[in-house]
This record gives C-alpha cells, structure tokens and sequence, in this order.
C-alpha cells in the first residue's frame, strides 16, 4: 500500500552523485567561480567569461583582448570546410537548428580543426624538452621539422591549401606581440615558420599562430579544438540561416547520369 510517507520518499528531491567547482547553484542563487552571476552579467565580456570558465579566473585587459581577438578569427572561412558544408546540407534536409549545428562540430576532425590541438601539444611538449636539454628554440624548431619529415607528415599549423599567406595569422601575431601574449611558444612557432619558408615557403597558418598564443596564455593543448568550436559556431548559424532563408530545400549539390546526388 502506498503511504503517506511513501509517496514523500518518492518525491523527496535526490542530491545528484555528480559534483563541480566551477558553478554552484542553490535556491535563488547562481556562484561560478566564486563570482555571483548576476554580478558577471553586464560585468564582464564574453572572451572574459570563456576565460574564466576554462582557466579559472578572470583574465587581465591584454589577455581578454587576445582571446577575443582569436574567437573572432575562428569565426567562418566561407563554405570551403566540411563543417559548413554538413550544417548547410542538414539544414536543406529540413534538420532542426541545434541538429545542424551539431552536425557542423561533428565535422571536425583530424582534418578539419584537429591541427590546433596537434600544434599546441606539439609546441608544449617540445618547450618543455628544450627546458630540460637546454635547446634554443632555434633546435627545437629543427627537430620538430626534421622528424615530421622523416615521417612523412606535415608540420601541423602550418600551410594552407587556399592561402600562400594566412591575413589570419599575420594580424594574430601582430596582436599577440602588442598585447604580449608572445612567449617561448610564440618564438618556437616563429622558428619553425622561418625554416618552413626558407625551405618550401610555407607560411604560418591560424592554427599555428592560435596555437602558440593559447600555449603562451597558459591553455592545455586538449582545450584547442573546443576553443575553435566556441569561435565557429556563429558562423555556422550564419550559414544554417542562409541555406534556410535563401536556398530550395533538398537542393542538389551534384549530378551523377542523370540521377541527383
């Protein structure tokens, strides 16, 4: 028989297994980070509250300004990556809004937004084995293009299949210096860039130039691609509301004898 009491234990509020420091949340009140969110909104900038959710603390003026600086960079590079391109077709599939978009991030991969978090680990691990061998960056950077060519790979955040020169890239580093966000992660990146384009006149890339800058701001190459995740998806929205707004739904995107594909 169900009781009186049985019936309060049932619907007794149950405390979740699941634990966080980053918000507490409590009747009426909202803590992340120690801050009161009602204090955070309207206080402080987008790039601010990224900062402070991932690194812990609210970033100082130069750093806010680099971090926003790089989200804007990461915004849209047009319907060339396979990210748009899948948003896009799902939206002319008649897909719901938050389908497309996640249709979009599942689209990076290794080939497509994968190079940042490769270049920061590779730069981040390769910093710190010259702090223990006592390499110059000039070494590093050496070994860093002799064994990707010994191996048969490209050296990530580096080249770029439509661009002889990244703007992206050339503006970040411009910035980085003056809001000096350019460490021993920036120098070894420049490094790199220099044997490159000695060599086979390949330039810097975004990632490359995202990637040194982030490491020197003290992020772990593992947050890469979610940062480039936050910086792309209003660009993906963009093109998700175009192929609605202006596009016939279902369009063809090839021919193949005669049938639509």
């Amino acid at each position: 028989m169900i009781t009186e009491k049985v019936l309060e234990g049932m619907f007794k509020p149950v405390q979740s297994p699941w634990k966080t420091s980053i918000t507490k949340v409590e009747p009426n009140k909202l803590t992340t980070r120690g801050y009161k969110q009602e204090d955070l909104i309207g206080g402080i900038s987008f790039s601010e509250m990224v900062y402070l959710l991932v690194k812990g603390n609210i970033p100082s003026e130069k750093n806010k300004k680099m971090l926003e600086a790089i989200l804007v960079s990461f915004c849209d590079h047009g319907v060339t990556p396979p990210s748009t391109q899948s948003a896009r077709l799902m939206a002319s599939a008649g897909s719901p809004i938050n389908a497309c978009v996640a249709g979009g991030i599942l689209a990076f991969g290794e080939n497509h937004a994968g190079a940042i978090e490769k270049t920061m680990k590779n730069l981040q691990e390769a910093i710190k084995v010259s702090e223990v061998y006592k390499r110059s960056p000039f070494e590093a950077a050496k070994y860093i293009v002799e064994e990707h060519k010994k191996n048969g790979k490209k050296v990530p955040g580096f080249g770029h299949r439509y661009h002889t020169e990244d703007p992206r890239a050339r503006k970040l580093l411009e910035l980085a210096e003056t809001y000096e966000c350019n460490g021993k992660h920036f120098e070894l990146a420049i490094e790199i860039e220099k044997i490159l384009a000695d060599k086979n006149r390949i330039k810097m890339n975004i990632d490359g130039a995202n990637a040194a800058i982030l490491s020197d701001m003290g992020f772990n190459w593992r947050f890469g691609c979610g940062m480039f995740i936050i910086g792309r998806i209003p660009g993906l929205l963009a093109h998700i509301n175009e192929e609605i707004s202006n596009e016939e739904p279902f369009r063809k995107i090839a021919q193949n004898n005669g049938f639509s594909i």
